[in-house]
C-alpha cells in the first residue's frame, strides 16, 4: 500500500513566501514563467522544497487563488460595512496588480479545469458579498434614472475597471476616460464623498464639447 506524500503545512512562513514569490513572477514575467526552478530561484530555496509545499502546479495555483482571495475579501468586507459599499467595490475592482494577476491566472486556467473552478468560486463569493451589502437599499435600484437590478450595478462597477486595466495593459485607451467618468459620476450621485446627499441637478448631463466632456 502506497503511503501518502507529505505536504508542507498551510500555516508555514515558507509557504507564504513561496506564494508571494509566485505572484511576483506572474506579474513580472507571466504565468508561463512559473516553474519549480524559477520559483525556487526567486525564493532562494531548492526546487525540492517548492515541490514539498506544492506537489503539483494545480496545488500551487489553487493555493495562490485562495490566499489572495482571502486577503482581498477581508479588505472588501471592511468597506462593505460602511455606508459606501460601492466605493469599496470600485476600489477593489480598480486594483491594477489584482487585475493583472487575475488575467494571468485566467490564462493558466485555460489549461487547468480545477483552477477555473477555483477562480469562479472566488469571484462568486466576492459578488455575493457585495450584493448582500447593496440589495436592500433602494438607491441602488436605479441607474441614470432607469430602474435596474442591483446585480447589474454591481457587475458594471466590478467588470468595467478590470476591463479598462486589461485593455490598457494591451495598449488600448479608446473610450476609457469617458466610460470611467460616466460611472464615477453615478458613484458620486449615490455615494457622495461629502456625505451630504446626492449632488444637486440632473444625474446625467449630455456632453457639449465632444467626446472629451466626461474626462476627469
Amino acid at each position: 500500500m502506497a503511503t501518502a506524500r507529505r505536504v508542507g503545512t498551510e500555516k508555514s512562513k515558507t509557504r507564504a513566501v513561496l506564494l508571494d514569490c509566485a505572484v511576483q513572477l506572474m506579474l513580472e514575467e507571466g504565468y508561463a514563467a512559473v516553474s519549480y526552478r524559477s520559483l525556487a530561484a526567486k525564493a532562494g530555496v531548492t526546487s525540492g522544497l517548492v515541490q514539498y509545499y506544492f506537489p503539483t502546479f494545480d496545488d500551487l495555483f489553487i493555493a495562490l487563488v485562495r490566499d489572495r482571495s482571502e486577503r482581498t475579501l477581508r479588505k472588501l468586507e471592511e468597506g462593505l460595512r460602511t455606508d459606501q459599499p460601492l466605493r469599496a467595490l470600485w476600489k477593489y475592482a480598480s486594483n491594477k496588480d489584482a487585475a493583472a494577476l487575475t488575467a494571468e491566472l485566467m490564462g493558466a486556467a485555460n489549461h487547468r479545469k480545477k483552477l477555473r473552478a477555483e477562480i469562479a468560486q472566488a469571484g462568486e463569493d466576492a459578488r455575493r458579498l457585495v450584493l448582500a451589502a447593496v440589495s436592500h437599499n433602494p438607491k441602488y435600484r436605479t441607474f441614470y434614472g432607469a430602474a435596474v437590478s442591483p446585480d447589474v450595478v454591481v457587475f458594471l462597477m466590478t467588470a468595467t475597471p478590470r476591463m479598462v486595466i486589461m485593455e490598457q495593459a494591451a495598449g488600448m485607451t479608446t473610450a476609457h476616460a469617458e466610460t470611467m467618468a460616466f460611472l464615477e459620476r453615478y458613484l458620486d450621485h449615490v455615494e457622495p464623498l461629502s456625505g451630504g446627499g446626492p449632488p444637486p441637478g440632473p444625474l446625467f448631463v449630455a456632453p457639449t464639447h465632444g467626446p472629451d466632456a466626461f474626462e476627469a
